[in-house]
């Protein structure tokens, strides 16, 4: 508990430097401070000179290693995966130090080295001799027991360093009990012994489905996202976002809402979102009128809400296919309705408070101009070029990332400033490289907890003392479920927490009924949203700290902007035709759609108390009832949900005429 006090009390600490008139070195310098604070894997050592050039250039030989692998590679499983986490533990201890703080450059300790050294060396010791290992089966010697425990205590370290204790604290505790469950017909060394040959040395440990995917997907998409970011593609979606938002009531708070979706579905970090975009639009927010709470809290909601904005979603949507066995494609379609809705959600509740504070946009002299916006509209060519190759399924995903780096990297020449020479492409395979540290760590520690869960037969215990507590009503399962989501999701990363919630909790709804793909949207929405929940918001702490506003304040008005998440995961888990399960046509599509944009608006007004004047009480209730039962798709609830929020909205309507006139 120590460690989410910390982390809760410490933005009330930073002091940023958001006040009219701050020059460009002194907002990035804020934003780099801020983000070691919230992020770890903004906490690095401080390489320079030749040291810096080595250390970059074994990242940037990462990367290209990966889009060798992923494209033309042949190798057994266990060859590419030991390889792989190796080389990731390698980089890992040259670009994280052990604690936070003031770091000496061209320093790394002894006992660094040693970590290092004997990490790499115990999965490259499995990787050379692999073929010898499998063939040997259970039969391993005493010295391979220790190569393995040091290879996993070196993956749980970095871990650490890169990603946080809340994730080793789950895995500590599922460690202990598998080590209870084989140590009771083995002995706690025979237990122990037999544990770390299934973690280490078997396809049920480190080298599961999680790091499996890691490796043939997610790190190429994160290499990806680098070059991406290099051509201003970020640039352009805030430009965007101002010439189509900023100038309309509230606009700065509208511009945060689009451009951090946009954003956050390239980067797929909600703190590096939040304060690479909040830089931008928060103290925009603050100087229009709205509260510094409310502007953090929109920039949190939005960045996080970016993990679900197709067609990148962050890495974990990739392990979707694995663990739900469909297309890519099938998932960005039915993800794009639910992401909709949330972004929706929070738009017309920064629309009510403008409205409400009577604020105003930008001018429009102000605003960059979307005709000449225009001519940068080449930036979006490799996205769409990756969405057309993976929808088409006619090539593989590592292979429609790789063309898709190729077509950024083409793209950038064409914009003046951005454009991708040999330093910036060598920087790009770097960060792409550097990126991939921590989704390695967290993966190869979630498959750990999978593997756990996998061997001792926990998740069918977990899945019948869950249907037990609720008694088989579905609506109490679903919310046990959002707390498990929620609470192991709080500083554990989504990539990490979904793997844990698909293992355990996803089963549970699955057998009570609901299908497959809704049940795991549902666990991997909840992941998500842990970001902005109290009392680990880490995303929202991140946004308080730009908007140096009360954390706990940020983080419960963040939540309530994002309250689409908290509800539509239970509309799809309960009715999947929103996801597009078992539809009958594209009328019925054209229906759940607009009912779910009249549902989403109905809530939004009742939380916010306001549409053309402030709604009484009693009205928010009704608003806000009446939105719920339209979001549930069936004429029924459709009819009932039209009459309570189109009834409040006349009354609201008639009112503020009649007050006008008097």
């Amino acid at each position: 508990m120590s460690v989410f006090k910390k982390k809760v009390e410490t933005p009330e600490t930073v002091d940023t430097t958001r006040a009219e008139g701050a020059t460009a070195a002194e907002v990035a310098a804020d934003a780099e401070e801020i983000m070691k604070k919230y992020d770890l894997e903004s906490n690095v050592r401080i390489w320079e000179g030749v040291p810096k050039y080595i250390v970059r250039g074994i990242l940037a030989c990462f990367s290209l290693y990966c889009i060798y692998v992923t494209l033309f590679a042949t190798m057994l499983d266990q060859v590419r995966l030991t390889s792989f986490v190796g080389l990731g533990i390698l980089m890992g201890f040259l670009t994280f130090p052990a604690k936070k703080g003031v770091q000496k450059v061209n320093y790394m300790p002894w006992y660094d080295i040693i970590i290092m050294v004997l990490g790499t060396g115990a999965f490259f010791y499995f990787c050379f001799n692999a073929n010898d290992i499998i063939l040997r089966v259970t039969n391993i010697y005493s010295y391979e027991i220790i190569i393995g425990l040091i290879g996993l205590l070196a993956l749980m370290e970095l871990c650490r360093r890169s990603v946080g204790f809340p994730i080793l604290i789950v895995a500590g505790a599922f460690m202990i009990y598998a080590l209870y469950f084989f140590g009771q017909n083995l002995g706690i060394l025979g237990g122990a012994k037999m544990l770390i040959y299934r973690l280490f040395y078997t396809t049920t440990g480190i080298l599961t489905t999680p790091i499996n995917v890691c490796s043939k997907y997610i790190v190429v998409f994160i290499i990806f996202g680098a070059f991406l970011e290099r051509t201003g593609i970020s640039d352009f979606f805030i430009d965007l976002a101002n010439s189509v938002a900023g100038g309309t009531s509230g606009g700065p708070a509208k511009v945060a809402v689009i451009s951090s979706a946009l954003c956050g579905m390239v980067s797929g970090s909600s703190v590096g979102n939040t304060v690479t975009t909040g830089s931008v639009t928060i103290p925009m927010m603050k100087r229009t009128g709205y509260k510094p709470e409310f502007a953090g809290a929109v920039e949190a909601a939005s960045s996080t809400g970016g993990q679900i904005m197709p067609p990148i979603m962050g890495a974990a949507a990739f392990l979707m296919i694995d663990y739900v066995n469909v297309p890519y494609s099938s998932i960005i379609v039915r993800a794009i309705l639910p992401a909709l809705l949330y972004f929706m959600g929070i738009y017309v509740c920064v629309h009510l408070e403008a409205k409400k504070l009577g604020l105003r946009g930008i001018p429009r002299d102000q605003l960059p101009s979307f005709w000449k916006l225009q001519k940068k509209v080449y930036l979006l060519l490799p996205l769409i070029i990756l969405v057309y190759l993976v929808s088409t399924n006619s090539k593989t995903m590592a292979f429609a990332a790789a063309v898709a780096i190729v077509a950024a990297i083409v793209v950038s020449m064409f914009n003046k400033g951005n454009r991708m020479t040999p330093a910036k492409f060598f920087d790009a395979l770097a960060n792409g490289g550097k990126s991939c540290i921590s989704v390695i760590a967290a993966c190869g520690i979630a498959g750990c907890i999978a593997g756990c869960i996998a061997m001792t037969g926990l998740a069918s215990q977990i899945i019948t003392a869950i249907v037990q507590v609720s008694g088989n009503v579905t609506i109490i399962a679903l919310f046990l479920t959002m707390l498990c989501c929620i609470v192991l999701g709080m500083g554990v990363p989504t990539t990490a927490n979904y793997c844990i919630m698909a293992s355990t909790c996803a089963p549970i709804l699955i057998q009570m009924g609901i299908p497959t793909i809704a049940a795991h949207f549902f666990v991997f929405y909840f992941g998500i949203v842990a970001d902005i929940t109290p009392p680990v918001a880490l995303a929202a702490y991140a946004g308080s700290a730009i908007a140096k506003s009360n954390p706990m304040k940020t983080a419960l008005n963040a939540t309530k902007l994002a309250i689409a998440a908290f509800i539509v995961p239970y509309i799809f888990a309960l009715n999947p035709a929103m996801l597009f399960v078992n539809i009958s046509g594209w009328w019925e599509v054209a229906g759940i759609v607009i009912t779910s944009i009249i549902g989403i608006f109905g809530v939004a007004a009742g939380l916010e108390g306001y549409v053309f004047k402030k709604i009484p009480w009693y009205l928010r209730i009704v608003s806000v009832i009446g939105g719920l039962t339209l979001l549930y798709p069936g004429l029924p609830s459709d009819l009932v949900g039209l009459v309570l929020v189109g009834g409040t909205m006349a009354i609201q309507y008639i009112s503020s005429k009649k007050t006008v006139i008097a």
